[in-house]
């Protein structure tokens, strides 16, 4: 997962691409940069580390039009080298990428047996060589060959030296938006479309293999042939105000103290179940459901099917979307429901998860929290989780706003079906209610818990271990420390622990048991 951002326009393109890596650096910390065209030349610059590195070292004063970009590494070391944009052996053209080339590789060799000389380890600048060696004056014919070529994933932004007034665009299986003002006086790009903040701006999504050319205020449109197309646009408006911590040291902290207010806000209209009316019909014909999620999403997931097993009476399953999407799909009847988790809508293996199930007829239920992301506009219903930007690559508000609202889906679910009596209904809201003040009474014992940290942040190892709703906990435990603090831990069944993990335990690996 990585941002990528790109500005043609009246306003400081620098400044604006800037402004636009803030909004994006949630997908990414590992490095940042910008380049663009000026004085008929390329000019970038790019720093490992945070955006706040790529501002100290930014020796940049303008751009005709700028691309910018923030990397989570998945093909090469987490280095200046390896950080976006990258230029071809001609610095001619700068590109910059969010996803995967399947067939980098086979392509690096031919172009090295061409006489071309590469200067990363990763496989976007595969992707500007590639831009390079087909370019013959037309930059949008250049990228429609180049991806012809391309296996896998992408979200692709370019400029070239000789066009200082445009920016080419393509997309598979990435989110990448476009948009216009009204005034037709700037063209933007991004991998999100809440990059654009505070501009009222008409947006159109690509989709796949189609190509996009921006100039000021103007964008053309191209389908996977390469024929001119017209794109349906949404109106967007974005928020006028750039994330903040709000005094606290870091997003996540602050994410953290505001799961009592999202909480709460993922109740408003569902604990008397108006906002489930419009699947009142459908919930009647729902006879199993399949669940798809990545990391803390398919976490939730595991505890929504249990719920919906519980409550609802009726089958459940959960699968990890990127293990989903490579096998068959088998749906015990036309009335399987599939169940999409993803905090930001835009996570790639969920939507081809999606898309397989929409191929086969299935109807999709997002669960997310970003209004207008791509999977609120290919699913078939939504519940938003209205928890507000969640800028923290480590999910928290999120996933408790997930369970939340997945609670309350299941015994609607299961007051539809009658399965689930209007006592054990009324004691599960009222339990559900109280749970805000339950976090916030928390949230006054920090200091013990600073306390306990202290205690055990001498361990490498740890295991969690939990029955029921509570293994899945474990599970999504453990992966937060992993992410927080890079260090191994576990989740497992309770009664697993005596099925060879036991084995590992001794006076230096801490279990935490879940109840």
């Amino acid at each position: 997962m990585c941002g990528v951002f790109g500005y043609v326009g009246k306003k400081d393109a620098l400044k604006t691409c800037l402004q636009g890596l803030e909004k994006l650096e949630y997908r990414g910390y590992d490095s940042s940069g910008i380049g663009g065209v000026v004085g008929g030349h390329i000019a970038l610059c790019k720093k490992a580390g945070k955006l706040a590195e790529l501002k100290k070292a930014l020796d940049l004063t303008s751009l005709n039009v700028a691309i910018g970009h923030t990397r989570w590494a998945t093909h090469g070391a987490v280095n200046d080298l390896n950080a976006h944009p990258h230029v071809d052996a001609h610095r001619s053209i700068c590109l910059i990428h969010n996803g995967i080339i399947e067939n980098h590789e086979t392509l690096r060799k031919e172009l090295e047996a061409e006489g071309v000389r590469f200067a990363s380890d990763t496989d976007s600048e595969t992707v500007a060589q590639l831009l390079a060696k087909y370019y013959r004056g037309s930059l949008i014919e250049a990228m429609q060959k180049t991806i012809a070529r391309l296996e896998g994933i992408f979200a692709l932004l370019a400029v070239h030296k000789d066009h200082p007034d445009e920016i080419v665009a393509a997309a598979r299986a990435c989110p990448l938006s476009i948009a216009v003002d009204d005034a037709q006086t700037e063209a933007l790009a991004a991998s999100d479309p809440n990059a654009f903040f505070g501009m009222a701006l008409n947006v159109s999504f690509l989709h796949a293999d189609e190509t996009a050319l921006l100039k000021q205020g103007t964008v053309l449109f191209y389908d996977a042939a390469g024929r001119p197309i017209a794109k349906k646009t949404e109106k967007f408006q974005a928020s006028a105000h750039p994330p903040s911590k709000a005094g606290y040291e870091t997003f996540m902290l602050k994410e953290i103290h505001e799961q009592p207010i999202t909480m709460r806000s993922a109740m408003v209209g569902r604990m008397e179940f108006e906002a489930f009316q419009p699947l009142a019909r459908v919930a009647h014909e729902i006879d199993s459901v399949l669940i798809f999620g990545c990391g803390t999403s398919m976490h939730a997931g595991m505890i929504a099917e249990r719920w919906i097993e519980t409550f609802a009476s009726i089958p459940a399953r959960v699968e990890i979307a990127s293990e989903g999407r490579y096998r068959p799909l088998l749906f015990a009847s036309p009335n399987t429901w599939v169940i999409a988790i993803s905090q930001s809508g835009e996570t790639a293996d969920t939507l081809a998860a999606v898309r397989e199930a929409k191929s086969k007829n299935a109807r999709v239920l997002a669960i997310c929290n970003v209004k207008n992301s791509t999977l609120t506009r290919e699913a078939d219903h939504t519940l938003l989780l209205q928890a507000g930007p969640e800028i923290s690559v480590c999910s928290t508000k999120a996933f408790t706003s997930q369970i939340t609202t997945l609670a309350l889906f299941a015994l609607f679910l299961g007051l539809k079906k009658k399965k689930c009596s209007m006592g054990l209904l009324e004691t599960y809201l009222n339990e559900l209610r109280e749970i805000p003040e339950k976090i916030e009474a928390l949230f006054r014992k920090e200091e013990s818990l600073k306390a306990l940290a202290k205690k055990y942040h001498r361990y490498d190892d740890f295991f969690f271990m939990g029955r029921n709703y509570m293994y899945p906990t474990c599970l999504e435990a453990a992966l937060k420390l992993k992410e927080i603090s890079y260090v191994h831990a576990n989740g497992y069944p309770g009664g697993e622990l005596k099925h060879g993990p036991i084995a590992l335990l001794d006076p230096s690996f801490p279990v935490l048991a879940f109840a």
